[in-house]
């Protein structure tokens, strides 16, 4: 960076770094696992044998929860169309809530995806219990709900819920509409394309506002979006169960931005980056970064191999 700084310093507006992209990952630690599913309705609920009506009637109760939410606030709810992008689609209903100066959801997205559910079986064998169902957790492919948020903290975000137990939760912040937010809030004037920010009236203050996106800020507004929106529990379940919600990173972005004042230092050191590239990107190591070890035995002749022919442009042939 110092380096970088040396030798483009004379052409930079500013710079800053933040976080950028954040996928969260939420879960409930005491009802991720076959045995935890047995003592919560068997113990707990007091309902045996768990059957496949048993388990998909806590589906059942939330995605109506759901439709009656979207319902009582007007609330957009449609299915996800195949090739379009999520973002894109309901980018018009962001641009219209933050013209209002609302917060809250403004659309709810419905999607068939893989994931994780837990399953009834019948038993394989004759057991002393009639009543026994083996309970087993199987990818499988359901509804999962998209809700699009425009958090007063955090900015535009999504929450993602899978409708089938362990209700699996995941998350999508980003740190640029955090600092938009942060900076409206405070009155300093700025211009954001996307994710970068292009001017501002205090770079310093946009450096510090970047600075104030931390773990406690996070949770405070994911357990609070769990809370409203995530599936229900009565207070006797919550009584008997530890149901608090776990989270963990499934992906992290981190960036430098530098802000060039002209376009033209910029396609310079693009081309150059392309350059070097090229001539660094040879097949041994094209081979090392893609290549598989096969960690089982496969029958017949399995091989690759790279070759790197001379013309004008590296061609890259796989066999």
């Amino acid at each position: 960076m110092e380096t970088f700084n040396k030798l483009f310093g004379s052409l930079l507006a500013f710079v800053y770094h933040c976080f950028d992209r954040i996928v969260i990952q939420g879960y409930l630690p005491l009802l991720t696992r076959e045995e935890h599913i047995v003592h919560f309705f068997r113990d707990v609920l007091g309902l045996y044998p768990i059957t496949k009506e048993v388990l998909s009637r806590r589906t059942s109760e939330y995605k109506h929860w759901v439709e009656a939410f979207a319902r009582n606030h007007k609330i957009p709810m449609e299915w996800a169309q195949k090739g379009v992008r999520k973002e894109d689609y309901v980018r018009p209903h962001l641009e219209r809530i933050e013209r209002r100066h609302r917060y809250g959801v403004y659309f709810i997205l419905q999607s068939m995806e893989q994931g994780f559910s837990f399953r009834s079986l019948n038993p394989k064998y004759a057991n002393e219990d009639p009543n026994y169902r083996p309970i087993r957790k199987r990818p499988s492919r359901f509804t999962h709900l998209y809700f699009y948020i425009r958090d007063e903290v955090l900015g535009p975000m999504v929450m993602c819920v899978g409708t089938f137990l362990p209700f699996q939760t995941t998350y999508y912040i980003n740190g640029h509409h955090f600092i938009a937010g942060e900076l409206q809030r405070q009155g300093i004037r700025f211009r954001k394309d996307d994710n970068a920010f292009l001017w501002t009236a205090d770079p310093k203050a946009l450096q510090v506002a970047a600075d104030k996106l931390d773990a406690s800020t996070i949770r405070k507004r994911l357990d609070y979006w769990t809370l409203v929106l995530g599936p229900k529990f009565s207070k006797k379940e919550r009584a008997a169960i530890n149901l608090r919600r776990d989270y963990s990173i499934n992906q992290i972005e981190y960036c430098w931005n530098f802000i060039f004042r002209r376009n033209f230092p910029i396609h310079k050191i693009f081309e150059r980056s392309c350059e070097m590239g090229l001539f660094r990107l040879a097949a041994d190591k094209v081979a090392q970064i893609f290549g598989v070890r096969l960690t089982r035995r496969m029958r017949g002749q399995l091989y690759s191999l790279l070759e790197k022919r001379d013309h004008g442009h590296h061609v890259l042939r796989v066999y």
